[in-house]
């Protein structure tokens, strides 16, 4: 059972300050972190944040444009100290929101902080820690801001000027005080040589202002559309319509996902007619909805036109196709007969078979009789002994060479077979020859399934599947056509895994995310629901489960589901599942600034964890482990809170609980380590000494090892202070 944050970026984000001393970087002024960027309190996170962003870079490029702003890009990471300050702290002050509002503002965070970006009805979730922006906008808008102004370096808190022509005046990061980065805001404006115009949009009537790409305008639109009777509703979605290059999509949402039907067809009449990757994704989520077909057809054929330019739109567009579609390549049928009125052998008996088909057929060799039978049998019985669990690996390596030149020599006697190829393909791929591996064996599913029930019949359709979703990955890196049917061919073959008595937990996961990537939904829930009945401990499994429930319901729906199921199954596994469950609840609370119903969520999944280890003693090790952690985040939310005696308590039963828990980040990238140190300058700044000392006996019991910086907060500061020269491009 992992231990990772959740929804984290493969490479988190450098930390904006280093943990060389003054000795190594003269340059770095004596200053105490914890009170130069001082962690914000639950009455700093109860108000709002006072910048407004642009939801798209194409959004702020149009307003910039139209204002003669500049625009700033800001960057921000969950966890690392200044950055919490900045969110926290600096952007809900007033004064401080005032040095921004002369540029057009945009986000870039990689961290997650609500579940989903629009609720059932199509209404916007904006991200609470930001305010005006989706979690989904300022997580993808970083991509592309890192490839045209990060110079390859990811790092927070960050802050980039950006004129009308797309260059950049300053780029200021790794700066050691607040006053360095606002003074960098101040002068970047003050050397404008013109301050830009007036622009007065709240007296336009609201239909008008659909043609705005301003957030101040489309906010105003969709409020509008909430609250307004059906003709003002009709009214906007024909503006919709006519204004497509506008792009008003969270407008058409609202419309698509209304209970009015005749507001829905306007709506996707309207969407298919616009032309962005960002429409494609909503067209997805529109064909969800049981649709006629003279309904899903102007859609499908949109993604169509997209996908002209957009691998992309072209991918869904095949998804709509090609899951309507049986394989050509495999008779599911036929191997799903095979499966059901077949066993696999035992390992023993497996391996003795083996043994004594590979004898056999090497002393036919031996005696002169090069049959491509007995080629082909001695080639199966090497298959059968290199992926025997008793083979070691140096000797696998030798089974699967003799695989591979007995196969070869078959086929060089008789003529290409579906087993030849299969043969050859999983030698190959064994030998690390994957492109002849993938090429073969889609040849290897001609005429019946064999042995389907043994592994070689299980490792081949693993083969398949992974050769087709390789070939379909390819494809789009590559902005190449790629057929419908590829997609048909994955779906069965890791339908017929999900039913294979070999198959794992694994490659229901490997089915589910591929669906999932290719925002084929339905499908994906179908698959994972049947893996979870077959591997119902598997950890992938339920990590599908969790993000699907959260995009689906919301974090509100995730504990029910979860207590439902453990109802009808109470066992430890489903408990311990529970558990997790309501710690990301927890969490996605803590996101929301809710620090009472995170503290229920918490409390409910420490009863869970010890609920688990009551049902399953196994579990113990991980029911600790996280149940420190659930301790050091009530300890967090005790600090917020000003709780400063409570918070010391709880700190202390988390390291009682599990040492070794000490320096795990949680998912919002703050471990209990963390927060003792910040609660430790805090109790110093407030001189409770008895508390103070207690907090640091146990500081100074734990090794030592856990009291390091986390990886990413250790970078050293470039030369020039972490403000690169200016420069025009």
């Amino acid at each position: 059972m992992k231990l990772s944050a959740l929804y984290r970026l493969e490479l988190a984000l450098l930390a904006c300050l280093a943990p060389a001393s003054a000795a190594q970087d003269p340059a770095r002024p004596q200053v105490d972190r914890e009170a130069m960027w001082f962690a914000p309190k639950a009455e700093d996170w109860a108000k709002p944040c006072l910048l407004t962003f642009q939801r798209t870079w194409d959004d702020a490029v149009a307003v910039a444009r139209e204002t003669g702003k500049p625009i700033l890009i800001c960057v921000n990471m969950d966890g690392e100290i200044a950055s919490e300050h900045y969110a926290g702290v600096r952007y809900r002050q007033p004064e401080i929101a005032a040095l921004y509002e002369p540029y057009v503002c945009v986000l870039a965070s990689v961290y997650r902080h609500t579940p989903r970006d629009h609720d059932e009805t199509g209404q916007r979730i904006c991200c609470p820690r930001f305010g005006s922006v989706t979690c989904g906008e300022h997580i993808a808008i970083e991509p592309f801001l890192f490839d045209r102004y990060f110079e390859g370096v990811r790092v927070a808190p960050r802050h980039i000027m950006v004129e009308l022509d797309g260059q950049e005046t300053y780029d200021v990061y790794y700066a050691w005080d607040t006053d360095s980065v606002f003074s960098a805001i101040r002068k970047g404006i003050a050397d404008r040589q013109a301050p830009p115009p007036t622009v007065v949009r709240g007296d336009r009537p609201i239909v008008e202002r659909v043609a705005s790409r301003d957030i101040v305008d489309r906010a105003a639109v969709e409020k509008a559309f909430a609250e307004g009777d059906a003709t003002l509703k009709q009214a906007l979605l024909e503006a919709a319509k006519k204004h497509a290059a506008s792009e008003p999509l969270d407008l058409l949402r609202q419309g698509i996902f209304g209970l009015d039907a005749t507001q829905n067809r306007l709506a996707r009449e309207a969407l298919s007619g616009l032309g962005s990757e960002s429409a494609a994704v909503l067209m997805v989520d529109a064909l969800r909805a049981p649709l006629e077909a003279q309904e899903r057809e102007p859609l499908i054929a949109a993604l169509e036109r997209i996908g002209q330019t957009s691998p992309r739109a072209k991918t869904y567009a095949n998804v709509q196709r090609g899951l309507g579609t049986r394989s050509s390549a495999v008779d599911a049928a036929a191997w799903r007969a095979r499966l059901e009125s077949s066993e696999p052998p035992e390992l023993v008996q497996q391996r003795y078979e083996a043994q004594a088909k590979f004898e056999s057929s090497a002393q036919k060799l031996e005696a002169g009789v090069e049959d491509p039978q007995s080629l082909l049998d001695l080639a199966e019985s090497c298959v059968a002994l290199a992926a025997a669990p008793d083979t070691k690996r140096q000797r696998a390596r030798l089974y699967w060479r003799d695989a591979y030149d007995q196969a070869r020599r078959a086929e060089q006697l008789a003529g290409e077979s579906a087993r030849a190829h299969g043969l050859l393909a999983l030698a190959a791929f064994y030998l690390g020859q994957r492109e002849e591996a993938y090429e073969r064996v889609t040849k290897a599913f001609t005429g019946e399934p064999g042995a389907a029930e043994t592994w070689q019949g299980m490792a081949l359709l693993a083969l398949f599947a992974e050769a087709r979703r390789t070939a379909i990955e390819q494809a789009l890196r590559e902005r190449k056509e790629w057929p419908p049917q590829w997609l048909a061919d994955v779906n069965t073959a890791y339908g017929l895994l999900a039913r294979h008595p070999l198959g794992t937990a694994q490659q229901v996961a490997q089915h589910v995310d591929f669906l999932l990537k290719l925002r084929a939904a339905g499908p994906a829930d179908q698959a994972l629901e049947l893996g979870l009945r077959r591997f119902p401990a598997a950890w992938e499994l339920h990590a599908s489960l969790r993000g699907r429930l959260l995009y689906d319901r919301g974090v509100a729906g995730l504990e029910p589901e979860y207590a439902r199921r453990l109802e009808a199954q109470p066992t430890g596994t489903l408990a311990w599942y529970a558990a997790y469950a309501s710690l990301v609840t927890a969490e996605y609370r803590r996101r929301e600034k809710d620090p009472a119903r995170a503290r229920e969520a918490y409390e409910r999944a420490l009863s869970l964890y010890a609920r688990a280890t009551q049902l399953d003693e196994t579990l113990r090790e991980t029911s600790d482990h996280y149940a420190a952690m659930a301790l050091a985040a009530e300890a967090r939310l005790a600090l917020e809170a000003n709780e400063l005696a409570t918070a010391v308590e709880l700190l202390l039963a988390s390291f009682a609980r599990k040492e070794t828990a000490a320096a795990s980040e949680d998912g919002l990238n703050i471990s209990p380590v963390m927060t003792a140190k910040t609660l430790r300058a805090r109790l110093a700044e407030a001189q409770q000494q008895e508390l103070l000392a207690k907090l640091q006996g146990a500081l100074d019991s734990l090794d030592p090892r856990l009291l390091e910086l986390p990886e990413w907060d250790r970078g050293g500061v470039p030369p020039g202070g972490g403000e690169r020269p200016r420069q025009r491009r």
